[in-house]
């Protein structure tokens, strides 16, 4: 184990990053090692877009930065020099909101199906309408790791397919990364619809067949009474 010099955490002897804040903790690194890491960051802050977000942190508190700042320290945490490796770490926006809306708005177009589809599937099956918290945590849990896997699988498909050609690498680096902005208004569109259709079902109250069998059993069980 060997610990971070910023943060005194314990970190494998075979981690490049400490996994508690991303700090490198690799000593001795060559000038060219240290530039190909540069050049390989900057790729992946070119993916992640720059878009800005509202972040936390334990040291510095709330503050609007960059996407980038976030999502490097923590992918951060899943390279090892054996490989990536899952760590756990915590995404709100994906927890919080809709799943399959963060996922659509990062271009995960397949994760954005399975959790448009599967919390209503789960709810159906199983008759439980809480279900959908269950995805939600996985969401948050998982997110980061998933965006990670996206954009390491992303860019090795692009550098396949742009060869040696850095002004096509760029190009299609901006076409697939980056977010959808129009998500954010759709979110909101349909968050203000559900909110529209629970009010307008709590103002109706429920059927009258309802209310009218539950007279009729209120009725029955005083009579047995």
């Amino acid at each position: 184990m060997k610990p971070c010099p910023a943060c005194a955490q314990q970190n494998p002897d075979e981690a490049r990053f400490c996994l508690q804040c991303g700090n490198s903790i690799v000593q001795g690194a060559t000038p060219s090692e240290s530039q190909e890491l540069a050049d390989e960051e900057r790729l992946w802050e070119m993916f992640i877009g720059p878009s800005r977000s509202i972040q936390f942190s334990w040291k510095e508190g709330w503050s609007w930065r960059p996407a980038t700042v976030y999502y490097l320290q923590k992918f951060r945490r899943f390279q090892m020099p054996s490989g990536p490796r899952f760590a756990l770490t915590w995404h709100w926006p994906a927890a919080l909101f809709d799943p399959f809306l963060w996922f659509l708005y990062r271009k995960m177009y397949m994760f954005a199906l399975v959790y448009a589809i599967g919390p209503i599937l789960s709810a159906l099956l199983t008759g439980d309408m809480s279900v959908g918290i269950v995805w939600r945590i996985f969401a948050g849990a998982s997110a980061n790791y998933i965006y990670f896997w996206h954009i390491k699988d992303s860019l090795n498909r692009i550098r396949a397919k742009a060869g040696g050609d850095q002004r096509e690498l760029e190009q299609l680096i901006n076409e697939e990364g980056g977010v959808q902005p129009y998500v954010i208004w759709l979110g909101v569109a349909l968050h203000l619809l559900m909110l529209g259709v629970i009010i307008a079902a709590i103002e109706q109250g429920p059927p009258p067949e309802l209310e009218r069998s539950e007279m009729e059993e209120g009725v029955s069980g005083f009579r047995e009474f």
